[in-house]
């Protein structure tokens, strides 16, 4: 809970330039850049890092459709890119790996209709999908270059798009590294199991759970779906909430399959192939839910789902099933950028299903933001990701 009041600073407290209120891959990045930066800098987190929504199993990073390109669709390939240059310099700096491979994604095309839409859109992507050197494609194939098992050919009644841009990502080793990262920062301390109780914006003072207080020069909200009520309660009622959780139901199976097969998508499933032999299946998506924690037969028809899109997963063991709370903002897009009533508290939430592939570039524009690195409020980013843009959504669609 986010409470605005006044409260005198206290002898012996905390004082750090940044604090960051959550430490999933949001608050991570955060701190990271934070670190680059060398602003003093303290995350909390109430629970362990990275045990939330960024603790889960999927880790596809699959761009935009290359059609209507767009200022958003351009942030999302830049970021994508970006993302392949930081991993690789972290793995440099930390020895560890974060299960990063860019290997592509193969969506059958079960409707005649649908090969026709493939074909405008490997156009699209031969002009938009370009950094530097580098060139992408979206193809349409008669056949899948992974096999007659990766899909299954029932699916392909009109063939099947290759598209060679798409990547993926181990969750749990990315956030591992980044918080091995951490550890040995010069300009970043952790404080685990003990998140944000009352936040004072006027005089910039945390208190936390565990009785200890903070002040700050700025405060990030990082805290997934948490952070929307805390946004909230800072300026004026709304007449709706800024956003909400959203349930997802994954799986990680364990099959003699090839790590470096391209993803599977196909009606919003998806099999994203690991190192190891490890397939993830996923993922639900629940507006509405009893436990956000437990598995249901909606993950049992996921899981039915992949083994007929994926004939080399039919005999695959089960080996974890997972569920957890992803942050949806009203308008979808990401949340960032400061209050507007309290300029020094600023949010860092909204990612849903794109979280893994943008935050490092959403908490590098935040933290440039504070650090004065940049000359405007939007820190570079589109404007419909900014927080004062989720505000006026929130306000005006009552």
């Amino acid at each position: 809970m986010v409470k605005s009041d006044t409260a005198a600073p206290q002898s012996g407290q905390l004082r750090v330039e940044l604090l960051i209120v959550g430490g999933g891959i949001m608050g991570l990045w955060a701190a990271l850049h934070a670190e680059r930066q060398g602003i003093d800098t303290l995350l909390v987190d109430e629970g362990p890092l990275a045990r939330g929504a960024s603790g889960g199993l999927l880790g596809a990073l699959m761009p935009h459709m290359p059609d209507r390109w767009s200022e958003k669709k351009q942030f999302q390939f830049d970021a994508l890119i970006g993302l392949e240059e930081e991993v690789g310099r972290m793995e440099a700096e930390t020895g560890l790996s974060a299960g990063y491979r860019r290997s592509g994604r193969l969506i059958p095309l079960p409707k005649p209709h649908l090969r026709v839409i493939a074909e405008r859109h490997c156009k699209d992507a031969e002009t938009h999908w370009h950094h530097g050197a580098r060139s992408f494609s979206w193809t349409p194939l008669d056949a899948s270059p992974a096999g007659t098992d990766w899909p299954s050919e029932e699916f392909m009644a009109a063939g099947i798009v290759y598209d060679t841009f798409a990547a993926r990502v181990s969750p749990r080793s990315l956030t591992a590294m980044l918080t091995a990262r951490l550890n040995e920062a010069l300009h970043v301390r952790i404080i685990e199991n003990s998140g944000v109780a009352l936040l004072h914006p006027e005089t910039h003072i945390a208190r936390l759970s565990d009785g200890r207080t903070v002040a700050f020069g700025h405060c990030i909200i990082a805290a997934g779906h948490r952070s929307f009520p805390m946004l909230e309660s800072l300026g004026a009622p709304l007449p709706l909430p800024l956003g909400q959780p959203v349930k997802g139901q994954a799986a990680l199976l364990k099959a003699d399959i090839d790590p470096a097969l391209p993803l599977l998508y196909l009606d919003g499933l998806y099999i994203v192939p690991h190192e190891g032999g490890y397939a993830a299946i996923g993922s639900t998506s629940e507006d509405r839910f009893d436990d956000p924690g437990s598995t249901d037969e909606q993950l049992e028809e996921l899981i039915g789902r992949a083994r007929g899109l994926a004939p080399a997963l039919r005999d695959a063991e089960v080996v974890e099933r997972w569920a957890g709370l992803r942050p949806k903002a009203i308008d979808r897009d990401p949340m960032v950028g400061p209050h507007p009533d309290h300029p020094r508290i600023h949010a860092l939430t909204g990612g849903f299903k794109v979280s893994f592939g943008l935050a490092h570039r959403l908490a590098e524009a935040a933290v440039a933001g504070i650090a004065g690195r940049l000359e405007n409020d939007a820190n570079g980013l589109p404007q419909s990701f900014t927080l004062h843009h989720h505000i006026v959504i929130a306000a005006r669609n009552a």
